[in-house]
């Protein structure tokens, strides 16, 4: 049995729909009612990470999790309850899904400080794993659609920053590897697609894919945390999220690798792949 956390979610849900599909044992672990349909047959779990005696009905059988937590408010506490609910339920083995740049430093901050802690816990948990670290999503751009839809800007918050987009399906798939197979056990993967964009190189795409204009607004880094406070995101996540938007607008996220090839045997989708097949959220016409 594989439990996949965040099972409802962006990446969660392709991971269960493959395990499926290859014949395995899925458990989909969901906080209240999946945000989208999942297989008729899977085995859901209502869990929260907050809460220890769900979290241990979560692993009963479980020999394999996929860790993935978006908490509201950056922390690695998920992670680590997670992680000490599978040791005591002899759980063999981890996949966690993290973030490209993760620990480096910009500035007197760090890139993705609350996963640097999940990953050095994972690390140290005495089961084998995997860690995934994916570059900026494709599907981040769905939350451009009511924008573009009304004829408003999109937000750029990374500028001219190139970032090696990658199709949320493609870090699925590299999960479902890493959960099947222990030949993949103590490897840490960057996960990007293959080729670099910047955001304004995206909506160019998509406008293309749509039909219609895709107009972007630079925001800096100052302009932007003051609209996501007054957003009301907590103030941990804002400063999360201005921290890695600077540091991609900076450049250093400019990267490109290969392991999403070396471990599917195939190349990432492109961004222009992912936006033709989500078409229809943007233009609302099927």
């Amino acid at each position: 049995m594989i439990l996949v956390t965040g099972a409802s979610g962006t990446v969660g849900r392709h991971v269960v729909q493959l395990l499926q599909q290859g014949g395995y044992r899925a458990r989909a672990m969901t906080r209240g009612r999946p945000g989208h349909a999942l297989p008729p047959d899977v085995d859901v779990v209502r869990a929260d990470f907050d809460d220890p005696d769900s979290l241990r009905r979560a692993v009963i059988g479980v020999r394999t999790v996929f860790l993935l937590t978006a908490p509201a408010t950056p922390t690695p506490d998920h992670d680590l309850a997670l992680l000490a609910t599978a040791r005591s339920a002899e759980v063999t083995s981890v996949v966690k899904l993290s973030a490209i740049g993760t620990g480096e430093r910009f500035g007197a901050a760090t890139v993705g400080a609350w996963h640097q802690a999940a990953e050095h816990a994972v690390r140290t948990s005495g089961l084998a794993w995997t860690v995934l670290r994916p570059s900026s999503f494709a599907a981040n751009c769905l939350h451009w659609a009511s924008l573009i839809r009304a004829g408003q800007s999109v937000p750029n918050l990374t500028g001219d920053g190139q970032q090696g987009v990658i199709d949320p399906r493609d870090i699925a798939a590299v999960a479902v590897a890493a959960l099947t197979d222990s030949a993949h056990a103590g490897k840490t993967y960057t996960l990007t697609g293959p080729e670099l964009l910047r955001l304004p190189d995206q909506a160019t795409q998509l406008a293309q894919v749509i039909g219609r204009p895709v107009v972007t607004a630079d925001l800096s880094p100052a302009v932007a945390r003051q609209q996501l406070l007054a957003s009301g995101m907590p103030s941990a996540a804002v400063e999360a999220t201005v921290i890695g938007s600077a540091w991609a607008r900076a450049g250093h996220n400019a990267i490109v690798t290969d392991d999403v090839e070396r471990v599917l045997g195939r190349p990432p989708a492109t961004f222009r792949s992912w936006a033709q097949r989500h078409r229809e959220a943007f233009t609302g016409a099927r």
